[in-house]
């Protein structure tokens, strides 16, 4: 099959999944809104950035004069993006990873909540079916008082040397 055959069932497929006739375009705006996805998806990034090359590639081939696939594409591109058919196929692509995911973890939401309503306060109710870990928050570094202070007093020791050198 030829990269357009391919790209050509994957769009079909895409419009009718995403209900939406832009379908692979439709489907990149999903995998931009859901951008923090990436770190909870293997391979979300690169997935990303193969639908908008190859949207770019048959663009190119379908618009401009001179661009055909025999010197825009390789063997590779059309299994690429045959082999994301079939991700698509079996639920194995990123949006539908991503659901399942989601799926999961408001579950486990759910039944930690449901748990900790019915045990008494001194039982634990997160076991490891229930507790879903979320990445640590990023803090800002924060210069606490003391901090602040040996750097204020090194500054005015360097400066009372400096002052001392150079008045001899």
């Amino acid at each position: 099959m030829s990269f357009l055959e391919s790209y050509k069932h994957l769009e079909k497929l895409c419009g009718e999944i995403m209900q939406d006739n832009r379908a692979v375009s439709a489907y990149i705006d999903a995998m931009e809104r859901l951008n923090g996805s990436a770190y909870y998806i293997r391979g979300w990034n690169e997935d990303l950035k193969n639908l908008k090359h190859y949207r770019w590639v048959r663009n190119q081939i379908t618009h401009e004069p001179n661009c055909t696939e025999k010197n825009m594409c390789y063997e590779k591109d059309t299994e690429w993006l045959n082999k994301f058919y079939e991700r698509i196929m079996n639920q194995t692509d990123p949006l539908a990873l991503y659901r399942k995911e989601k799926m999961t973890r408001e579950a486990a939401i759910r039944r930690a909540a449901a748990g900790s309503r019915s045990a008494s306060p001194s039982q634990n109710t997160h076991t490891s079916e229930t507790f879903v870990p979320c990445p640590p928050p990023i803090k800002p570094k924060r210069y606490t008082a003391a901090k602040f202070a040996a750097i204020l007093i090194f500054l005015l020791l360097t400066a009372i040397v400096l002052l001392f050198l150079f008045n001899k």
